[in-house]
């Protein structure tokens, strides 16, 4: 396709856009509608093309079963949440914690069955933490940090069942489409996982604070000394008073789900006769996800009304659920269609005809220190990976540097915001279940997230001499 510099228009328009208003949906929205003004310069024409390019993209067979997964997803836990899953899974380990040792090891271990999302994590374990706040003695920003570490840096490097896994790989197939790639895009993303820096490192330097070093010395705030009295049943919707206790209609849901995704991930590698650890490369992944999760919906229906759960209760929130997650898929939506409109203005011949000067060694550092700092000034990560990856893409094309370290570097930046802005999801979620003030909160973990991507700054720079 012919490069053109107009390409690169509604990238020049998103990110200041999604920078000044704090916000990704308007930025994407307004390079969408300037690129097909772009491409049919008229009142009329411009909207149709728009809208063609929207349509195009909701119709597509795998961004349908990627729309699929995410909303079922978001129902099945709006079913576990009312049915008192996670109210019973807070009782429950709450009761059996009595040192800060345990709570902490608690907080680790209880990844393996809540890393779905990490607002997930965030109703599972916050509760229990400030339940026990006195015993562990810490302070409430200490032990939000630690939480954090193990919500959005964990599930980025998780491969399957994950609220996460399905947009990432959607973000890195329309980009690699762009440039006629024919590689799988799912083995893209398990490739870039060892490569996802920030997300490695702010694990390390939560583990390390937690375990190995003193608590920090200045005194509780007057949040974390209000907290003391507080009930923490009232932290969260999910945890309220009026729920059940219930804890195996939390376990039960995610232990089908993960058994039952990598089960039918290995059948359908086996049955195209790959051998068992070929199964799970060449398998459809995503397929596999979404008919795994939908077959641990209707089990889980029917275990939610044999314990005596009206169906009409039941429905209702799994719509609930799923709607709390329609803001993302309009978003992701928009993102297929901004990438279609790019591509046809010829983005990706215009990144190799003229960004073949920058110097191979500096572009993946150049690339993750860019991304960190929109993501930083937009507050998300599936935004910063939306505008970007096409970006990184192209470069990496451009300059023959390996494309899952490229990859890793997109994903790191947007974990990085994810994890170090106040305008994150995760951030104002965690101050809000733990009664602290935003800001101060954001402030005291940005020394260590700025340290993790120093260190991940680095590693990039030097794994490029390396590959």
């Amino acid at each position: 396709m012919e490069a053109s510099w107009t390409s690169i228009i509604p990238f020049l328009v998103v990110i200041p856009i999604a920078m000044i208003t704090k916000q990704v949906l308007p930025g994407l929205l307004l390079g969408l509608l300037i690129g097909s003004y772009l491409i049919s310069p008229s009142i009329i024409d411009g909207m149709e093309t728009m809208l063609h390019y929207l349509v195009q993209a909701l119709i597509d067979e795998n961004n349908i079963k990627i729309i699929v997964f995410l909303y079922v997803f978001s129902g099945l836990i709006g079913m576990i949440k009312s049915t008192g899953g996670i109210k019973g899974f807070v009782e429950t380990a709450s009761e059996r914690i009595t040192s800060k040792k345990q709570a902490l090891f608690m907080t680790y271990i209880s990844t393996i069955g809540t890393f779905s999302a990490p607002t997930f994590r965030f109703v599972t374990i916050a509760p229990i933490m400030k339940a026990l706040l006195k015993k562990v003695k810490m302070t409430t920003k200490e032990l939000g940090f630690v939480i954090e570490t193990t919500a959005t840096p964990v599930i980025v490097l998780i491969p399957v069942a994950t609220a996460f896994v399905g947009y990432m790989v959607s973000v890195i197939q329309i980009s690699t489409e762009q440039i006629g790639g024919t590689i799988d895009p799912y083995t893209l993303f398990i490739q870039s996982i060892p490569f996802n820096f920030f997300a490695i490192v702010i694990i390390l330097v939560g583990i390390y604070l937690s375990f190995f070093h003193p608590s920090h010395s200045d005194a509780p705030t007057e949040m974390d000394a209000e907290e003391e009295e507080d009930d923490w049943h009232d932290c969260h919707p999910a945890v309220s008073k009026d729920l059940p206790d219930k804890p195996w209609n939390l376990l039960i849901p995610i232990v089908l789900v993960i058994s039952l995704t990598l089960f039918l991930t290995w059948w359908d590698g086996q049955s195209q006769g790959y051998s068992l650890f070929q199964a799970f490369v060449k398998a459809n992944v995503l397929q596999a996800m979404v008919i795994a999760l939908i077959m641990t919906t209707f089990l889980s229906v029917v275990l939610f009304m044999l314990q005596r759960f009206p169906l009409q209760q039941l429905l209702s929130s799994f719509i609930n659920g799923g709607n709390e997650l329609m803001s993302v898929i309009v978003l992701l939506s928009v993102v297929w269609g901004l990438s279609s409109v790019t591509d046809e203005l010829g983005f990706s011949a215009f990144v190799t005809s003229y960004a073949d000067w920058i110097p191979a060694m500096f572009i993946t550092p150049l690339l993750f220190l860019f991304g960190c700092i929109v993501s930083y000034f937009i507050g998300s990560a599936w935004g910063t990976w939306g505008i970007l990856m096409p970006l990184g893409i192209s470069l990496s094309t451009v300059a023959d540097v390996s494309m899952p370290l490229v990859i890793g570097a997109v994903f790191a930046s947007g974990s990085f915001g994810a994890f170090a802005s106040p305008l994150s999801d995760d951030t104002n979620t965690l101050a809000n279940i733990l009664d602290l003030e935003v800001m101060d909160y954001a402030r005291f973990k940005l020394k260590p997230a700025l340290i993790a991507a120093t260190i991940s700054t680095v590693l990039y720079t030097t794994i490029t001499f390396v590959l």
